[in-house]
C-alpha cells in the first residue's frame, strides 16, 4: 500500500487534502473526551494530539489522542484542547508543527497574520517561557506536567508510585572495545 501511494502521480488541491486530513479531528477529540471523563475528577482536563509518522511507511501519518489532568510537555507535532466538563466545549490552548518549521517560523522577524499565533508559541517555546505565554493566552492557571507530578508527589507515591534511588545505567563507551 505504501509502494501504491509514492508511485501514485495524481494531482490533489491541497484545500481538500487538507480538509481530508483534518475532518475526523473533532469526532476524534469527542471521542477523547468521552473516555477520559470519568477518568480525571477534575473540571477540566487536556486532549492531546501528536501528529506521528510511521517508522516503516514513510508516506503514512497517523493521529493519535489522549489526554492529561494536566497541560503536557510541549513538543514538535503537537496540539493541545482544553476540554470543559460542564459545557462539554474543547478549545485549542497550542499547535506545534514539526521542529524544523517551529525554528523556521522561529527565527523570522515577520510572519504572515495566519501564522501568528503559531510564530507565538515557537518563540515562548525556543525562549523557555512557554506556560507563562500560554497561560497569558487564555486565562487559564492548569498546572504544567511537572507542576502537576511535583504538587501530587506524595498522593502518587502513596498510591504506589514509588520513587528509586536506583542509578541510571552507564552508558557503553565504543571507545574502550577498540
Amino acid at each position: 500500500m505504501s509502494l501504491k501511494a509514492a508511485s501514485d502521480n495524481s494531482l490533489y488541491d491541497p484545500l481538500e487534502l487538507g480538509h481530508a486530513l483534518t475532518d475526523d479531528i473533532p469526532k476524534q477529540l469527542s471521542l477523547c473526551a468521552e473516555r477520559h471523563y470519568h477518568i480525571f475528577d477534575e473540571p477540566e482536563f487536556c486532549i492531546v494530539l501528536i501528529v506521528a509518522k510511521d517508522p516503516m511507511l514513510h508516506n503514512i501519518r497517523r493521529h493519535k489522542f489522549y489526554a492529561y489532568p494536566y497541560l503536557p510537555s510541549p513538543r514538535p507535532g503537537q496540539s493541545v484542547y482544553l476540554y470543559h466538563k460542564a459545557t462539554g466545549n474543547c478549545k485549542r490552548l497550542w499547535s506545534l508543527p514539526e521542529a524544523k518549521t517551529m525554528a523556521i517560523i522561529s527565527e523570522m522577524p515577520i510572519v504572515d497574520a495566519k501564522w501568528q499565533c503559531t510564530k507565538y508559541w515557537c518563540d515562548a517555546f525556543f525562549n523557555h517561557t512557554f506556560w507563562e505565554a500560554i497561560r497569558a493566552q487564555h486565562q487559564i492557571r492548569l498546572l504544567s506536567e511537572t507542576e502537576f507530578l511535583n504538587a501530587n508527589r506524595a498522593e502518587l507515591i502513596k498510591a504506589g508510585c514509588n520513587e528509586t534511588d536506583i542509578p541510571s545505567p552507564d552508558p557503553f563507551d565504543f571507545s574502550k572495545s577498540l
